[in-house]
């Protein structure tokens, strides 16, 4: 069984994205986390499947990426509402090294101008790349928090 208070752990980084009103500091919720846990994996999953369209699989694939990314986030006792700043904490909740968490960077920019313009620009280059570092992401965050994600299978990058 996982406990939050177990795994909240002060951050200098986090504590002074805290104190510019980056970051909310919020103790994490087990069902939440356990929540954002499941969503990712099930969208992960469903993200490696071909038979979808390209930007579909990428919808999902980003989608999983920022569930795990905000699950990790949560662990360690802080809250955004900007999306792109949970993947670039990823360095200092999940010691992700900055060339995967800038993939994730990327794919929040292009989500932007398909979401905000209509212009889509993926390609199966980027849905790969993001979907291996999602896996990156839903690994750690599973070992951090000490759960399973639901039964579905997070493969070792």
């Amino acid at each position: 069984m996982w406990f939050w208070w177990e795994a909240w752990m002060a951050n200098e980084y986090l504590d002074n994205l805290a104190a510019r009103d980056m970051l909310k500091v919020e103790a994490p919720s087990t069902d939440e986390v356990s929540g954002l846990v499941r969503s990712g994996a099930a969208r992960l999953e469903d993200a490696k499947n071909d038979s979808l369209s390209l930007e579909s699989r990428f919808d999902l694939a980003y989608n999983a990426a920022h569930a795990s990314s905000l699950a990790a986030l949560r662990i360690a006792g802080y809250r955004s509402n900007d999306r792109c700043l949970v993947f670039q904490c990823l360095e200092h909740t999940l010691d992700l090294p900055s060339e995967d968490w800038r993939v994730l960077d990327q794919a929040h920019r292009k989500r932007n101008l398909t979401e905000c313009e209509g212009t889509v620009d993926v390609n199966e280059g980027l849905v790969e790349a993001v979907i291996r570092v999602t896996e990156k992401v839903a690994l750690r965050v599973s070992k951090v928090a000490g759960i399973e994600s639901s039964g579905v299978h997070v493969t070792a990058p």
